[in-house]
């Protein structure tokens, strides 16, 4: 599998933060000086290519902060199209978040990587202690539930068209900066007409809505006997399920989904209390701080687009 060590992030994705246990230290300087910094020490860091606004990328974040395992961050916005930079779809044709990295070993699907992330924690901690198969049950289960379809619908259609041309017209910039790339860089914009087309079909927002529904029932019967979703603990299976409650939360959705099933609005209540939970998706996106978050976002996208800097 491919190693991203050659990956260089743009200068735009250089706010480089590097994460240990609760405690964060932000480098604020450009990638060149941050990449010689780390040679200088010969200290093998884990990495992960994430971004705030993915779901996928919270899981993994938040397995990561409840393991408190050290790693390095790198914020890569696919609302502003950085993960269809050249270097990074090199590594990753894709173009999907997050992508975790240690040493030469590199995954991308959230479940492996937060399978990976139990492995490595029982390995440093010498315990023999593997996922359970009622843990590893509910993992597959929420990872069956797809939010793309569910989350895109519940977006203004303007802002949402907006964004899909900014981002159509990087694909296209990408594609002239890398011709050797351009039948990749064609699957993604023929994904992302095809995610429009399905986006006009109201069955397919009715069937994403129809498996959420279902899911959250059996989350609401399974916390109507335990804390959590596998026991009194807090697993791995609520370092996935957790992200989902809080896209529902974003878009506005609380009273439809949540504050009904009341075993899951306590469980939520619980959760937010968490130091990963603050962490990871609290500080972008509790109260007044979602407004923060998406209106960096908005601004640089306007910009952008005015001057055609794609």
């Amino acid at each position: 599998m491919s190693s991203l060590h050659s990956f260089t992030p743009a200068q735009e994705l250089c706010d480089h933060t590097c994460s240990k246990g609760d405690a964060t230290r932000r480098i604020s300087t450009n990638w060149p000086r941050c990449s010689q910094l780390l040679r200088s020490r010969r200290v093998q860091v884990m990495q992960l290519y994430h971004h705030p606004y993915s779901m996928d990328s919270q899981k993994v974040r938040l397995a990561l902060e409840e393991k408190v395992i050290d790693y390095t961050s790198y914020h890569v916005n696919p609302l502003t199209g950085k993960n269809m930079d050249v270097s990074f779809f090199r590594m990753n044709p894709s173009a999907k978040l997050p992508i975790f990295q240690n040493g030469s070993h590199v995954i991308y699907r959230a479940i492996d990587i937060i399978q990976y992330i139990e492995k490595l924690s029982v390995s440093l901690s010498g315990e023999d202690n593997p996922i359970s198969s009622k843990v590893m049950e509910w993992m597959e289960k929420i990872e069956d539930w797809s939010p793309k379809i569910f989350t895109l619908a519940h977006i203004p259609t303007k802002c949402r068209l907006f964004v899909s041309k900014f981002v159509r017209r990087v694909v296209i910039a990408r594609m002239a900066q890398a011709p050797d790339l351009a039948s990749v860089y064609h699957v993604k914009l023929r994904e992302a007409y095809e995610t429009e087309d399905k986006l006009k079909d109201p069955q397919n927002l009715k069937r994403s809505e129809e498996e959420l529904s279902s899911l959250l029932d059996d989350a609401e019967a399974q916390l109507s006997v335990t804390t959590y979703l596998a026991g009194e603990y807090f697993t791995m299976a609520d370092s996935m399920f957790v992200p989902i409650l809080a896209r529902i939360a974003l878009l506005n959705l609380e009273e439809e989904y949540i504050s009904c099933r009341p075993k899951i609005a306590a469980y939520y209540d619980l959760v937010k209390h968490r130091p990963s939970y603050k962490k990871v998706i609290g500080r972008y996106f509790s109260g007044w701080r979602k407004y923060r978050s998406l209106s960096k976002t908005s601004c640089f996208l306007c910009i952008r687009s005015m001057f055609r800097k794609y």
